[in-house]
């Protein structure tokens, strides 16, 4: 009995890895983009496949950013901004984190002898409509991390007040 379902258990995570690859394997569209420049590495996020309907429903967010040592008191992020660009000839969009990678931070003054804190610090993030037909491609400085949230609206439309 106990060997059944450590065999059944193995075979569910067996099959959820197996998931998880499939769906990591290289998109066909990538081909399309370019290699990354020159201190510049390439991102892809491939999405679950939905239908139009449900997609129109869907956004996500892109989060660049790195881990930093701060001081754990001030609220500190850095300076890039992530702008989309098309692909000449193909008409696909892709996105480039441009800007100066410099934090920006308050100035509280931290206590005497606070110790520093490792932070995953971040630009600001954009918002863009979901599409599981294409990868989305993000182009960051080298030593970057890319993240991405799924936003889902509500199903139902609330009504302003006129005033």
């Amino acid at each position: 009995m106990i060997l059944r379902n450590t065999f059944a258990q193995l075979l569910i995570i067996g099959l959820i890895l197996f998931e998880t690859v499939a769906f990591c394997a290289e998109h066909p569209e990538l081909k399309a983009f370019p290699e990354p420049k020159e201190g510049m590495e390439r991102f892809a996020i491939t999405l679950h496949q939905k239908d139009r309907n449900q997609e129109a429903s869907l956004k996500v967010e892109i989060i660049i950013g790195k881990n930093m040592l701060t001081d754990g008191v001030n609220l500190v992020r850095l300076g890039n901004t992530i702008g989309a660009h098309t692909l000449k000839g193909w008409g696909y969009t892709y996105y480039e984190v441009t800007g100066s990678s410099e934090t920006l931070s308050t100035m509280m003054a931290a206590p005497e002898g606070a110790l520093m804190v490792n932070k995953f610090l971040t630009a600001s993030p954009l918002l863009i409509p979901y599409n599981s037909r294409l990868p989305i491609v993000v182009y960051v400085p080298e030593n970057y991390e890319v993240q991405y949230r799924i936003w889902k609206a509500s199903e139902f439309n609330l009504k302003a007040e006129k005033r």
